[in-house]
C-alpha cells in the first residue's frame, strides 16, 4: 500500500468514528450546558459522578477494546464464521466483567459521604448516581458490537446509531432537566434518566444489526454454532484486560484529579466540569483517527509485515497531528466563548478561563499516546499496555495532580497542568514498545 491509500483508509474508517464522536460531544456539551443553566450546584455534582464513572465506563470501552486486534486479523484472513465463535465468547467475557465493576460501584454508593465532596451536593449526586450506575452493562452490550463493526471495517453504522441516541438524549434532557412538554421537571435526574434511555436504545438497535443484516450472515452462524471454549477465552482475556487497565488507570487519574477538584470547593469542582468537558473535544476527535489506526493495523497484522505496520501508525500520526493542532487552535483562540456557554455564573467561569493554557498544553501528549497506544493495540502486543499506563498516569501522574494543587499551592491550574505530566510520558513509552513489538520484517 502507498503512503495515499494509508491516508485513504484511515480517514475512510476514522471519519464515521469522527463524526458519531463529535455527536457524543455535542450531547455532553448539551447535557453539561442544560445541568448548568439549571443550577451550579447541579453542574458540580455532576461533575462528580462523571468523574467516578468515566473510570468504569472506560476500563468496559477498554475490555471490549481487546476484541478489536483479535477480529481484524480473522477479517483480514476472511475467517468470518470464526469472527462470530471468537464474539461470542468476548461478549460473555465482557458481560461478566461488567457486572462485577456495578457490583463494585454499588458498595461504593454506600459510601459517598467518605468521599470528601460538599455536604449540601450529596441529595443530587446520589440519585444521578443510580441512573449512571444502571447504564454500565448497556455501554458494555453497545460498545461490544461496535468492535465487531469496527473491526470489519464497518464504522458507519454505529455512526448512524450513535447520533440517532444522541438526538434522543437531547431532546430527553430539555424534556426531564426542565419539565418541558408535560414531563415532570426532575433537574440532574432527570439528565441521568435521558442518557440512561439512550445508553439502552443504542445497545438494542446495534444488536439487532447483528441479529438480522445479511453482511452479518457468516458471523452470525459462527456465533450461533459457536461454543464458550477456554482457549478463546484466554485469548480475549489476554488482549482485553492489559487495554483495560491502560484506560482505567488513564481516566481513574482525571477521576482523582475531579476529586482532588472538590477538596477546592464546589466552584473550583463546576470549573473543573467544564474545563475537562470541553478537553474531551481534542479527546473524541484523537480517539476516532487512533481506532482507525488499530484497526489498519489490526488487518495488516493478519499478513505479518511489520514494516506495513509501521507505515500504517505513522501515516495515522500524521493525521493525528493535524487534528491536534487545529484543535489546540480552538482551544487557545475562542476557548472564553466555548466555556462561556456552560454557565452564567461569573466566577466558574473566570476560574475555567485560567485553565485554558494547561488544557491547550497537554493536547500534544494526548495525541501522541492514543495515536500509539491503538498503534500497539492492532499488534496484539497489548502486555507492555498495562504497566506503562500505571506507570505513567497512577505511580507519577497521581502524585503530580497532588503536588502541583497542593504543597505547590497552584491549587487548581496546578491539577490541570499535571495532565501534560502523565500524557507526554505515556505517549513516549508506546511509541517505544511500538517500534518494539514491530521490529524486522
Amino acid at each position: 500500500m502507498t503512503k495515499r491509500s494509508f491516508y485513504k483508509e484511515i480517514i475512510r474508517l476514522g471519519l464515521p468514528i469522527l463524526v458519531g464522536q463529535l455527536g457524543m460531544i455535542v450531547t455532553a456539551f448539551a447535557d453539561n450546558i442544560m445541568v448548568g443553566r439549571y443550577s451550579t450546584a447541579a453542574l458540580a455534582s455532576s461533575s462528580f459522578v462523571n468523574g467516578v464513572f468515566n473510570v468504569v465506563i472506560f476500563c468496559c470501552l477498554g475490555f471490549t477494546y481487546g476484541l478489536t486486534p483479535l477480529i481484524g486479523a480473522l477479517y483480514g484472513q476472511k475467517r468470518h464464521r470464526d469472527i462470530g465463535v471468537l464474539l461470542r465468547n468476548g461478549l460473555f467475557l465482557n458481560v461478566l466483567y461488567s457486572l462485577v465493576l456495578t457490583a463494585a460501584l454499588a458498595v461504593l454508593y454506600f459510601h459517598l459521604h467518605r468521599l470528601g465532596q460538599p455536604g449540601e451536593l450529596l441529595p443530587l449526586i446520589r440519585p444521578y448516581y443510580l441512573t449512571a450506575l444502571a447504564g454500565v452493562l448497556p455501554v458494555c452490550l453497545f460498545n461490544v458490537f461496535a468492535q465487531w463493526s469496527y473491526a470489519t471495517t464497518d464504522t458507519g453504522t454505529p455512526m448512524w446509531i450513535i447520533l440517532g441516541g444522541n438526538v434522543l438524549n437531547i431532546a430527553g434532557n430539555y424534556m426531564l432537566i426542565f419539565g418541558n412538554c408535560g414531563a415532570p421537571e426532575m433537574g440532574l435526574t432527570g439528565a441521568g434518566l435521558s442518557t440512561l434511555a439512550s445508553r439502552v436504545l443504542t445497545a438494542a438497535a446495534l444488536m439487532c444489526v447483528f441479529a438480522f443484516s445479511g453482511r452479518a450472515r457468516e458471523a452470525r452462524a459462527g456465533f450461533r454454532a459457536g461454543r464458550l471454549s477456554r482457549a478463546s477465552l484466554g485469548r480475549v482475556w489476554r488482549t482485553s484486560l492489559p487495554v483495560s487497565m491502560q484506560m482505567t488507570f488513564e481516566s481513574g487519574s482525571f477521576s482523582v484529579a475531579a476529586i482532588m477538584s472538590g477538596w477546592l470547593g464546589a466552584i473550583p469542582l463546576a470549573a473543573f466540569q467544564i474545563i475537562v468537558i470541553t478537553g474531551t473535544l481534542g479527546f473524541c476527535v484523537y480517539y476516532s483517527v487512533g481506532a482507525a489506526i488499530s484497526v489498519v493495523v489490526a488487518n495488516v497484522a493478519g499478513t505479518a509485515d511489520k514494516a506495513l505496520m509501521r507505515r500504517a501508525a505513522w501515516q495515522g500520526y500524521h493525521i493525528m497531528l493535524v487534528l491536534m493542532t487545529c484543535s489546540s487552535l480552538i482551544f487557545a483562540l475562542a476557548g472564553r466563548t466555548i466555556l462561556g456557554v456552560f454557565t452564567d455564573d461569573s466566577v466558574v467561569l473566570a476560574a475555567a478561563v485560567a485553565l485554558i493554557f494547561p488544557l491547550v498544553l497537554y493536547q500534544l501528549g494526548d495525541a501522541t499516546q492514543i495515536s500509539f497506544a491503538n498503534a500497539l493495540r492492532g499488534t496484539s502486543h497489548v502486555m507492555p499496555m498495562l504497566w506503562i499506563a500505571f506507570v505513567s498516569y497512577v505511580a507519577v501522574g497521581i502524585p503530580a495532580t497532588y503536588l502541583l494543587g497542593f504543597p505547590a499551592g497552584m491549587g487548581l491550574y496546578g491539577i490541570l497542568l499535571s495532565f501534560s505530566v502523565s500524557l507526554f510520558l505515556a505517549g513516549g513509552l508506546f511509541l517505544v514498545y511500538f517500534l518494539r513489538a514491530t521490529r524486522g520484517r
